[in-house]
């Protein structure tokens, strides 16, 4: 493996998703590889309108100190996508600012992944021997869409399938929906790190078999979200529910806040609920060794449907007792995972849950080591390797080189820093 331009729905920073676990993978694994890892444009035209000055101070272009091979573009965006002409404006705009960055790096036809639906219009741009859609999440399925962005975001999937060499999805759900009219489909699930849970797997549980009363006369069990806080994903009106039919029960919700003003209201009033600031991945085993039982209060539609949730293989990794609505991944495993649908369902697997046994801890840890990222990696090298991508008897080193800096501390930056401002940067 050589040059890959990634070009990510999300931002490289503390809260790491499956984006960043596969270009770590990466380059832990080849250490001649370079990224140019394409985050999300920082909205400089919103940001003038409001005199806000932080975006417009951050870098173009950053180099990580922790993987060396690895450079993060920061890019602009000068115009609202609104309308067809800020839009053409916007992807001229990035095509010269990833020129730009690929020019400094001297990367010369590399693989192109793209992640991002809307950017569909470097492929074909950027001399790459070969374009890779991964797509995560079914965004066109998301309630709280509007009609005509999820008409923009069906047409570019729909663009990006007919034009990839490759399109990997994580989920069943888009296997299935995705299967016709594309050259070569792979299903390539999210993973875990499971040693790096090795710490909340051997935390003690409080509540081993212990039944709580609904009253909360003994100490408060504590039950935890990790992920992302959407309306489209968390079950408000289950969330609700719970907490007021269990008031002697902790409720703690960690992860990137998208709720709407009036989602977050709703649960801010619940005095057993807590919310919670996102978590970096350094920190996420001590979060999880403080949960008594690993909730999943997702809705149940087309677009949870299409997850693959890495929390599935975070709670398997640190062994505690799991609670979630019927959704995609869990299911799965119903002999590890509490499962109940509606109010009464979610509330008798959380109580299942909470009196579990210890024994299924090691049986969970034991499916997390089978899910590595280590694994996935190699499954999409093959892949590669199959296409003619890579050279035939490129292997990398089968083991990782040494563990990241976030299993010690991260700097303030994230372990990337700014690169000095070459001339002639694009705008």
């Amino acid at each position: 493996m050589r040059d890959v331009v990634f070009v990510s729905l999300e931002d490289w920073d503390e809260v790491w998703r499956r984006n960043q676990f596969l270009c770590a993978e990466w380059l832990r694994r080849f250490p001649g590889m370079r990224i140019l890892f394409v985050g999300r444009p920082k909205d400089y035209s919103r940001a003038l309108r409001r005199w806000e000055w932080e975006p417009l101070r951050r870098p173009l272009l950053k180099h990580s100190t922790e993987f060396p091979g690895l450079s993060v573009l920061c890019p602009r965006k000068w115009a609202p996508n609104s309308n067809r002409v800020g839009r053409w404006f916007n992807e001229r705009s990035l095509r010269r600012q990833v020129h730009w960055a690929m020019r400094g790096l001297a990367m010369r036809n590399p693989i192109l992944w793209i992640n991002d639906h809307f950017a569909g219009h470097l492929a074909g741009r950027l001399d790459e021997r070969a374009v890779v859609y991964d797509i995560t999440d079914d965004w066109v399925q998301m309630p709280s869409t509007p009609a005509a962005l999820r008409a923009r975001i069906a047409e570019a999937d729909r663009s990006l399938c007919r034009r990839a060499d490759l399109v990997v999805v994580c989920s069943r759900a888009l296997e299935a929906s995705r299967a016709g009219g594309v050259r070569r489909l792979e299903r390539v699930p999210n993973a875990v790190d499971a040693a790096h849970y090795a710490s909340a797997a051997g935390a003690r549980r409080r509540f081993p078999g212990k039944a709580i009363s609904a009253s909360g006369a003994e100490e408060s069990p504590v039950f935890g979200y990790l992920g992302t806080l959407h309306g489209d994903r968390l079950d408000i009106p289950l969330l609700e529910t719970l907490a007021r039919a269990r008031p002697g029960w902790r409720f703690v919700l960690c992860g990137p806040d998208h709720l709407e003003r009036e989602e977050r209201l709703r649960l801010e009033v619940l005095r057993n609920l807590e919310i919670r600031r996102p978590v970096p991945y350094a920190e996420v085993p001590g979060v999880l060794a403080e949960f008594d039982v690993c909730m999943v209060p997702h809705r149940c539609n087309a677009f949870t449907e299409s997850l693959n949730p890495i929390k599935l293989w975070e709670y398997f990794a640190c062994g505690r007792p799991i609670a979630s609505t019927p959704v995609a991944g869990f299911v799965d495993y119903p002999q590890w995972v509490h499962l109940g649908g509606g109010a009464q369902g979610f509330e008798r697997a959380c109580c299942e849950a909470l009196e579990e046994p210890l024994d299924a801890a090691g049986e969970r840890l034991g499916v997390a080591r089978q899910h590595s990222w280590q694994e996935r990696v190699e499954h999409l090298h093959e892949i590669f390797r199959q296409e003619g991508w890579v050279p035939p008897g490129e292997r990398g080193r089968q083991e990782s080189v040494r563990r990241p800096a976030w299993e010690e501390a991260m700097g303030p930056d994230d372990g990337v820093e700014a690169l000095p401002q070459a001339e002639g940067c694009p705008g």
